[in-house]
């Protein structure tokens, strides 16, 4: 791997960093399977990469993507808690109906970007520095930090509290006076903005935005959670969120470096074999450290 390579796995994992945070809020804390992911990381995209298109600040639009991910959310968290759908197919219908609704804000199937201003250009615009491909990883991991300190604060609130209880136990959580309703209908909102926000970067970032783009997040996500648990010990929730985006860099990494390694062999459209097998080394992980310290033992 070269350094361009490199930078662009990095680049890459700490995006899917906010993709692999929205789905351990959803699947860890709140113990739901949202599977709407899928629909509204391109949501995201279209959203940002249409209002910038369109005139709006990227600030703006990035800020835009993240609301419209939070209704979708909602409304993910609506089916299940007031219509009594199972969550996974409360989520599968949110995904395919965001596919259309997706094609509506672009109004076409992909909106290029090249020529537009983003947030990466008003950052260093701000710095008084020249926008260089080695250093755009900055701003994406700045925005990450203040993420995770935010999340993990707020997980410790009484309301952050409430969310974890309510996945953890709803009955229990409804017996000492908690809305778990309410509680889901947050948790998701949260998963699905933080998902649309990376898929509002990845679009500036790689310069356009397509309707397909959301194909496979969910499994991406899942396979930064459960890396990320597979390698760090988790101790207290901060330590799981920090997974999470470290879980999301190596899998990058490590999709890269198959690619790259596999030569003739391997090829870009392998893409979703490789995250499988990836995923199912990742779940088998824990099992072998368990065997491992029962045989030291």
């Amino acid at each position: 791997m070269n350094t361009i390579q490199i930078i662009g796995a990095l680049e890459l994992g700490l995006i899917y960093g906010f993709v692999a945070i929205g789905v351990y809020l959803s699947l860890r804390i709140l113990d739901f399977p949202d599977l709407s992911v899928d629909g509204t990381f391109p949501l995201g995209a279209a959203t940002c990469a249409a209002l910038i298109v369109a005139g709006i600040h990227p600030l703006l639009a990035t800020i835009a993507a993240m609301l419209l991910g939070a209704i979708a959310g909602l409304v993910t968290a609506w089916l299940s808690t007031h219509l009594r759908f199972l969550n996974l197919l409360s989520g599968i219908l949110v995904m395919t109906a965001l596919y259309s609704i997706n094609l509506r804000i672009m109004q076409r199937p992909n909106i290029p970007l090249l020529g537009e201003e983003t947030i990466f250009e008003i950052f260093f615009q701000s710095l008084k520095a020249p926008l260089g491909f080695f250093w755009r990883v900055l701003p994406i991991l700045a925005l990450i930090i203040l993420l995770v300190i935010a999340l993990n604060r707020f997980l410790k609130t009484n309301i952050g509290l409430a969310l974890r209880a309510t996945g953890n136990n709803a009955r229990m959580a409804r017996a000492q006076g908690i809305n778990d309703k309410a509680m889901i209908s947050l948790g998701l909102s949260l998963s699905n903005s933080f998902v649309a926000l990376g898929g509002a970067i990845f679009a500036q970032v790689s310069g356009y935005a397509d309707v397909s783009m959301g194909v496979g997040t969910i499994v991406v996500g899942l396979a930064a959670v459960i890396i990320g648990e597979a390698i760090i010990p988790i101790r207290k929730i901060s330590h799981a969120i920090i997974a999470c985006v470290i879980g999301a860099i190596v899998y990058r990494f490590v999709i890269a470096t198959a690619l790259n390694i596999g030569g003739s062999l391997l090829q870009a459209s392998d893409l979703n074999l490789v995250t499988s097998i990836l995923v199912g080394i990742a779940m088998l992980l824990p099992d072998l450290k368990k065997q491992l310290r029962t045989k030291n033992d």
